[in-house]
């Protein structure tokens, strides 16, 4: 009964964690072209339309993939409250969660975003890579659009953001690589709209750009869903 109170204790303050880190984000940053996510036009809601800040992004061209490397956005996941990035999104993203005395999610159940499918995760050796934690915006997609004019301690931020990282299916994460929206989307076409507003909201907080491709494919995706909001966690 000890060990049951305890992991019930452990859940509670990984939730708090969650929501102290996600609580923390900042949508009123500036956009490379100037505007602001609070100055564009509101949805009914009051939230910013996705292709509202679509179309505060910058449209350049790739900047070189020198130097680029996954350290140059810290050595791994952050600890914030003695619990790891990954866990802190195992914990956000699945349903029915157990947690251990490391802070680590044991189980949980999830609804995969870019698939549609439903997984059961299990941590362990053989299985943990079943979900992984998919940077939205792909760190070398970030690199050659504006990141490597950050500071280090911002790109770390930006690889440890809550609205920069989605746990889904490993084989999707996989197959994605680094590629952006013109050349890769999830399977899943109702997640699409979704997907797009999550990338567009992320560059604009941390002044990435997007390439003339990536914009037309955003664009084309949010013609078929023009009352998309920008995430707002």
């Amino acid at each position: 009964m000890a060990n049951v109170y305890r992991r019930r204790r452990l859940t509670a303050a990984l939730t708090i964690i969650v929501g102290l880190v996600i609580g923390a984000i900042n949508f009123q940053q500036a956009s490379p072209g100037g505007g602001t996510l609070s100055t564009a036009p509101q949805s009914p809601t009051g939230a910013p339309l996705a292709l509202d800040g679509l179309r505060l992004l910058s449209v350049k061209g790739r900047a070189p993939k020198t130097d680029y490397a996954r350290s140059q956005f810290g050595d791994g996941w952050a600890t914030t409250g003695g619990c790891d990035t990954r866990n802190i999104i195992l914990n956000r993203d699945l349903s029915n969660v157990e947690v251990d005395q490391a802070c680590n999610v044991t189980k949980g159940t999830l609804d995969d975003p870019y698939t549609g499918k439903t997984i059961q995760f299990v941590r362990g050796a053989n299985t943990s890579a079943s979900v992984q934690i998919d940077h939205v915006v792909a760190l070398s997609d970030a690199w050659q659009k504006g990141a490597q004019r950050l500071t280090k301690s911002t790109r770390v931020m930006l690889a440890n953001d809550p609205l920069e990282l989605l746990a889904v299916d490993g084989s999707a994460n996989q197959q994605k690589l680094d590629g952006d929206a013109a050349t890769w989307l999830p399977s899943n076409k109702a997640f699409r709209c979704q997907y797009v507003a999550r990338q567009i909201a992320v560059k604009l907080k941390f002044k990435l750009w997007v390439t003339q491709a990536e914009y037309d494919a955003i664009s084309g995706i949010l013609d078929k869903c023009p009352k998309q909001q920008l995430p707002v966690e």
